[in-house]
């Protein structure tokens, strides 16, 4: 019994990445139970019902029209100029269409950073794997890839643009930290329109030496260590020189008792001194025999005189 069905109200288009959907306002009927369905048509030269394989806004309850392109379906090319229109249906009852504003998907998208970055880090170089914002269908843009580097509190430098998800940063100081961002734009040939996204969060990796750094690096600890040995054995010897009394008091041995007396000292009551003269043989007493082989010539006069 309503005189007119109001039309939807407040209509939104969200075209982020590859996602494209229309929204608004329900349709309010006061105490009027009936439900609200909806309908969504397109315009490429005349209206066409929003309604494929996988996508069909055709009496739908929910005030959303997602047209999102997927494997099965592509409705319209990303650079045709496109309108959208909504009304609300209860039964027989329609309301006015809510015309959307006309939008080119290649004008208006949002485009996203690159997902998934992975970095490796190589011989003065960095390896650089990605996912693209999105799946880019066949017949669609395609994306374009520039990378934004800098030595750590240096610099920013750009390297691009690039077709491939896998970049290679060569030219690098070894063994230094680098810090990166990675975009990607989107590039519509036919209207010459390119859709810059924003920059990827920052990372920062360090290279590895290369083989000529390596070597350089052995030389340098070999030539450092050498020198060290040579300072340390120099210091001990001018020490040695130095306190050579102190290190041979140190390095004496302190006398010992022997232990047949260290025991008679401990108990003087012990035969011990007995034990030792009975063990200990006498010893004859050796003599030396001295014969007179010569004598000078004035020696022998003087001892035949007397």
């Amino acid at each position: 019994s309503l005189p007119q069905l109001p039309a939807p109200r407040d209509p939104k288009i969200l075209l982020y990445n590859a996602k494209q959907v229309l929204s608004w306002d329900p349709v309010s009927l006061g105490n009027d139970s009936r439900p609200v369905v909806y309908q969504v048509q397109y315009k490429f030269g005349m209206w066409y019902d929003v309604k494929s394989t996988g996508v069909n806004c055709m009496n739908i309850t929910t005030p959303e029209c997602d047209f999102s392109p997927n494997s099965n379906s592509v409705l319209w090319e990303p650079e045709w100029e496109i309108s959208l229109r909504v009304r609300a249906k209860v039964e027989d009852l329609v309301s006015p269409w809510l015309t959307v504003p006309s939008f080119r998907y290649c004008w208006n998208v949002t485009i996203g950073p690159p997902r998934n970055i992975w970095v490796t880090p190589g011989e003065g170089s960095l390896i650089i794997r990605f996912s693209s914002p999105f799946d880019i269908h066949a017949h669609w843009p395609h994306f374009l890839y520039y990378v934004h580097y800098w030595e750590k509190a240096g610099i920013q430098q750009v390297k691009g643009p690039f077709r491939s998800t896998s970049i290679e940063l060569n030219d690098l100081k070894p063994l230094r930290e680098y810090c990166l961002q990675v975009k990607a734009h989107l590039v519509c040939k036919k209207s010459n329109v390119f859709r810059p996204g924003p920059l990827s969060d920052v990372s920062c990796y360090q290279t590895t030496m290369d083989a000529t750094t390596k070597l350089q690096q052995v030389i340098m600890i070999a030539v450092g260590l050498f020198v060290f040995l040579s300072m340390l054995a120099a210091a001990c010897f001018f020490l040695v020189l130095k306190y050579r009394g102190l290190v041979k008091y140190w390095f004496h041995s302190p006398p010992s008792i022997p232990l047949q007396i260290e025991e008679y000292l401990k108990d003087p009551t012990q035969p011990i001194l007995d034990a030792l003269d009975k063990d200990s043989s006498p010893k004859d007493d050796a003599w030396d025999s001295v014969s007179i082989v010569s004598f000078p010539e004035k020696e022998q006069e003087d001892v035949l005189q007397s």
